[in-house]
């Protein structure tokens, strides 16, 4: 058996490849076994800690060397407070130790061009999505280090759907976006490895084929069910789609995409300096 199978089978449950043949990495391993945290001891990391996860986190890849992604750490407690009253079902928000806001910064690009006599028109889709990708690799990065030191996580995207009222809070200018927030801090009760979908669904090999998704996914909510069943009392929109006697993962998933998120995110992006034409 592979030094790699338990977690494999913990975290896809799908009788597919288990790592059978790779070298042990303790580091592959964690990954395969990580989770999510929300409840938080009340030590704080250390501050030489902190800035070495800030570090790694800023040498992740980077879009042709644009360097756009920025790292807010927000320390004031009102500040913090203010960002937590607007999602009150997240506690995690005001309470864990540490919260960073991962940023897209088109800004820095285009006031480089500026400074060199250059026509840097950096507000358009393609930077946009460079700076939130290049934010996106950063806070991943961070995670990973920050979970091999012992400490735990929780991404907060949901930061986007009050992006107008943070933006204020963070004192955000034109072409500087948040992507997420992320709570950090060491785990007062560890979190649970959440069933992915079958690797089937999901990865390809030279064309994409999802011909077998509705059975695939079939399977999974019976066996994600079975490991963590989602109570009658946490149906979404009941009121609209009724009480479904099987609730599982794509039914939980169906609804909650059903109603759009991130209505304010578009026209706050292009009052604030982006273009999409």
């Amino acid at each position: 058996m592979s030094a790699y199978a338990d977690a494999i089978a913990g975290r896809f449950g799908d009788g597919g490849p288990s790592g059978e043949g790779a070298d042990d990495h303790e580091f592959i391993r964690r990954v395969l076994s990580r989770r999510t945290v929300r409840r938080y001891s009340d030590r704080v990391p250390d501050e030489s800690l902190l800035d070495l996860l800030v570090a790694a986190a800023l040498s992740a890849s980077a879009k042709s060397d644009f360097q756009q992604a920025s790292i807010l750490r927000l320390r004031d407690t009102a500040k913090r407070a203010a960002i937590g009253k607007l999602f009150p079902s997240m506690p995690w928000i005001a309470n864990a130790p540490v919260f960073f806001v991962f940023l897209g910064d088109a800004r820095r690009l285009q006031r480089i061009g500026e400074m060199r006599g250059k026509p840097v028109r950096n507000g358009t889709l393609e930077g946009f999505f460079n700076a939130s990708i290049d934010a996106a690799l950063a806070m991943q990065v961070m995670i990973l280090c920050a979970e091999s030191a012992g400490l735990g996580v929780c991404p907060i995207s949901v930061i986007r759907n009050e992006v107008d009222k943070v933006a204020a809070v963070l004192g955000l200018p034109d072409l500087v976006f948040p992507v997420a927030g992320l709570c950090l801090g060491y785990p007062q009760a560890e979190g649970y490895v959440s069933l992915r979908l079958p690797r089937v669904a999901t990865t390809h090999c030279d064309r994409y084929d999802d011909s077998e998704l509705a059975s695939v996914v079939d399977d999974y909510d019976r066996r994600r069910d079975e490991l963590h069943a989602i109570p009658k009392d946490q149906q979404r929109s009941n009121a609209e789609f009724g009480e479904a006697a099987f609730y599982g993962w794509s039914e939980d998933k169906a609804r909650q995409a059903a109603k759009a998120e991130g209505a304010a995110f578009p026209p706050y992006l292009r009052s604030h300096g982006f273009s999409f034409d």
